[in-house]
């Protein structure tokens, strides 16, 4: 297929881009290149040949549209995004322009070009408030609730994708995502707290973790989201499936075994929670059935496998740029 992946320069994106092309699709990337980055499209660029076209495009401009347009993709994977919850808080009217009207920008590309699908990244994270633990791994079935602005634009946005395949039969399926985490993920910033945690060890730099490190979240690795991504381009029409583990993991858990996998005995220091995390959900996990039921799909990676694989990365990584000079 000729498929078309915003933000394909971002850590999800740009291992979709690697899957994609590995199976011979075609695939044209637009990413403004804002937070994602060329480095991680440079085994696409080394090996995609012909099959990869790269756009650096802000998804709010009408080019976007006259992009889409003119390449026809069959499916479009939309996974650019303001994708920080603290942003969002901060600057929610950034928030929507880049959620809300981004996405109705690429939904008016999807339509001029006739293209089969479009398959969204949603936040599962977000999308259904907090409830109440005794409502954990959460279903789809539950309502959409967001108390961030974040949670709010990522909802919206799935309420245009229901109306444009009522009204322009452009068909969807909507993936609310756990806690990505692995290899190219940034670490720095506010979120991604497996990349920051692997940086920081790799590096001998003291980890904090904010509040008690109680707090719980379902970590699914990138290689199985991006299979779901993948699943999606054929199945699931009109439905939002839930993409993660089903497990709640603490901070304090995840800091445990990548210092475990590291080898450092250090224990982690702890720091009130910033006010900019307002916002966030205590504890969270998703059950999805419905992507086992009607993508055929499950997260097959371990976490120990999975925290190991990210850790390694940034090891190399820090080991091809070698030691920073004296002084740094």
């Amino acid at each position: 297929m000729r498929a078309l992946v915003t933000g394909g320069a971002g850590f999800i994106g740009s291992v979709l881009v690697d899957r994609l092309l590995a199976e011979g699709h075609e695939v044209d990337v637009v990413d403004d290149l804002s937070t994602g980055s060329l480095s991680n499209l440079a085994e696409a660029r080394s090996t995609g040949g012909k099959g990869l076209r790269i756009h650096q495009l802000d998804i709010r401009l009408p080019e976007m549209v006259e992009l889409a347009a003119r390449r026809r993709p069959e499916v479009v994977f939309h996974l650019a995004a303001q994708s920080s919850v603290p942003v969002s808080v901060a600057r929610p009217l950034f928030d929507a322009d880049v959620n809300v009207l981004g996405t109705l920008n690429v939904l008016e590309g999807a339509r001029a070009a006739g293209s089969d699908r479009v398959v969204f990244a949603a936040s599962g994270g977000t999308l259904y408030g907090a409830p109440d633990l005794s409502k954990l791994p959460i279903p789809e079935t539950m309502a959409h609730r967001p108390l961030s602005p974040y949670g709010v634009s990522k909802k919206s946005a799935i309420d245009y994708l229901v109306a444009y395949r009522e009204m322009h039969a452009v068909e969807f399926t909507a993936l609310a995502l756990a806690n990505v985490y692995g290899p190219r993920q940034d670490p720095h910033g506010e979120s991604g707290v497996v990349a920051i945690f692997a940086q920081r060890l790799v590096a001998d730099e003291p980890v904090v973790i904010f509040g008690d490190g109680e707090q719980t979240r379902d970590f699914v690795y990138v290689d199985d989201v991006v299979d779901a991504f993948v699943r999606a381009s054929a199945r699931g029409g009109g439905l939002v499936c839930n993409v993660g583990t089903g497990q709640g993991t603490t901070i304090n858990e995840i800091y445990r075994l990548l210092a475990a996998a590291a080898g450092v005995e250090t224990p982690a220091e702890h720091a009130p929670l910033p006010a900019s995390r307002a916002g966030d959900v205590r504890h969270s996990s998703l059950d999805s059935g419905r992507a086992a039921m009607q993508l055929g799909w499950q997260a097959w990676t371990s976490l120990e496998t999975g925290l190991a694989s990210t850790l390694r990365f940034f090891a190399e990584r820090s080991s091809e740029r070698g030691p920073r000079p004296a002084g740094e």
